[in-house]
């Protein structure tokens, strides 16, 4: 039996990490419920306070292949590493400096959307590929592998 999946991330503003993370996986804010044109009007509709209206959002695929990723406030900062995290394959089927040049490329890319670079793992040449470890704009780990 399969089942979709849906990711989902504690974070302190909802709002502005779907919009960072819309970029970094070509997804979409997803899109409020018919017939409303706007999130507001349908916030308005449903009768959603104000304070509440930064509580909890989500991206999706427009392709519609890719997991849901839903963010929602929760009122503790992170505190310490991810037990889990994404790793965004940016530089898939390349090996060596090529690879290396286009997820450092990536990296420039989502720094100028308030990533952060942690840290840098090279290739050994044998098991180890490369990977570029980043922290989005509220310090979650993710990879660019």
């Amino acid at each position: 039996m399969s089942r979709d999946v849906q990711v989902t991330i504690d974070c302190a503003g909802p709002g502005a990490l779907a919009v960072f993370w819309a970029e970094v996986l070509g997804y979409q804010v997803q899109p409020p419920p018919p017939p409303f044109a706007s999130w507001e009007q349908a916030l308005d509709a449903f009768g959603v306070p104000e304070s509440e209206r930064d509580s909890r959002s989500a991206v999706v695929d427009p392709a519609g292949i890719g997991p849901r990723v839903f963010f929602q406030r929760v009122p503790e900062g992170k505190a310490v590493k991810n037990r889990v995290h994404l790793d965004v394959r940016a530089a898939p089927g390349l090996e060596g400096e090529e690879r290396m040049a286009a997820l450092q490329a990536e990296s420039k890319r989502l720094q100028g959307l308030g990533a952060r670079e942690l840290y840098r793992v090279e290739p050994d040449g044998g098991m180890e590929a490369g990977f570029i470890t980043m922290a989005d704009p509220e310090g979650n780990e993710f990879c660019l592998d």
